[in-house]
């Protein structure tokens, strides 16, 4: 197929944006995929921090890190991507990646959040280089994803479009609600307000 699919589609786009000594977010580490992906994209004097609530995702994780020799440049929170604000204070990222739904080969009935998510994306977001980007893998074929989904869609069809690039990329003659991907280039920084 010449059509990237989802992922690999999700890789190259980080891939031409993320350079090494980068600072980098996994909003949901999962099983450590992104995360190793992404260490091996910033490098040694680069940084990624990665952020899930499930001590069998952080384990997973930390498991493939340690396998690839990349755990000294990533910082793992079992905790809730909602809290990407405080724990990265106002450091500037270069690029960021959720992966939204449940933890593959995990506890269907843990997922991701509507509200937490679009508090996540908006704390990432302020947290952008121009020029940086936010990817959104959005996985819908379940109840609470369909939510999740909605609320994304709404949200980032409303973001400035003097600030932000939009992009929306999925296959949409495939059946069984297949996973898309939106992803958000920041374009400027948004000018202090003066009061």
């Amino acid at each position: 197929m010449n059509l990237k699919a989802i992922l690999p589609f999700s890789h190259d786009l980080l891939t031409r944006i993320v350079m090494p000594g980068d600072t980098v977010v996994d909003a949901t580490v999962g099983n450590g995929h992104d995360t190793a992906f992404l260490a091996e994209l910033v490098g040694v004097n680069g940084h990624v921090y990665g952020f899930d609530i499930q001590q069998e995702a952080i384990e997973a994780t930390t498991r493939n890190l340690t396998e690839k020799k990349l755990k000294q440049q990533v910082t793992l929170f079992q905790e809730s991507h909602a809290n990407i604000a405080n724990k990265l204070d106002s450091q500037v990222i270069k690029a960021a990646i959720f992966n939204l739904g449940y933890l593959p080969g995990g506890d269907k009935t843990i997922t991701t959040l509507a509200d937490s998510t679009i508090e996540a994306i908006t704390a990432t977001l302020s947290l952008l280089s121009v020029g940086g980007i936010v990817i959104l893998v959005i996985y819908h074929g379940h109840p609470e994803g369909q939510t999740e989904k909605n609320a994304i869609l709404t949200y980032t069809e409303q973001l400035p479009q003097d600030e932000f690039h939009v992009l929306q990329y999925r296959f949409t003659n495939q059946r069984n609600n297949p996973p898309f991907v939106i992803a958000i280039e920041k374009r400027t920084q948004k000018p202090a307000r003066v009061h």
